[in-house]
């Protein structure tokens, strides 16, 4: 079990407290849902929590299987729904790998990425594509 904390600082502004870590971090409402977008929002944090999932899942398996997936980046981009009510409705991303690896270890760092707690956790309406890159 993780605990963590949250605070609401006024005007639409939050800070969580990471309990192992202490480290903090901040959101504010976006700009078309009245906030100011002085920070990441609660859906950006989703958004940016499946493509660090997904990174962090692939290295797993590539440190598992002697695989070198350094430099690997991940690019996501999040769109809204507002009908019937406002949520995510898609989070594309998009895995740049820094260089060609063997189909096998190809299919492994895949499959890895697709099994990443934070997509397994997403209700299955929220589209979630995923792209590679390789090399």
């Amino acid at each position: 079990m993780v605990e963590m904390e949250m605070v609401y600082e006024g005007q639409l502004h939050c800070q969580a407290k990471h309990g192992p870590s202490g480290t903090l971090i901040s959101t504010d409402a976006p700009r078309d849902n009245m906030g100011r977008g002085e920070a990441f929002s609660p859906t950006d944090l989703v958004a940016a929590a499946l493509g660090t999932c997904i990174l962090t899942t692939m290295g797993i398996v590539a440190q598992r299987n002697n695989i070198d997936m350094a430099g690997a980046t991940a690019k996501v981009t999040k769109e809204m729904l507002a009908l019937p009510v406002r949520r995510i409705g898609k989070i594309g991303v998009t895995i740049h790998m820094p260089r060609k690896m063997s189909e096998d270890d190809q299919r492994r760092l895949e499959s890895a990425a697709q099994m990443c707690p934070v997509k397994q956790s997403l209700h299955q309406d929220v589209e979630i594509p995923i792209t590679f890159v390789w090399g």
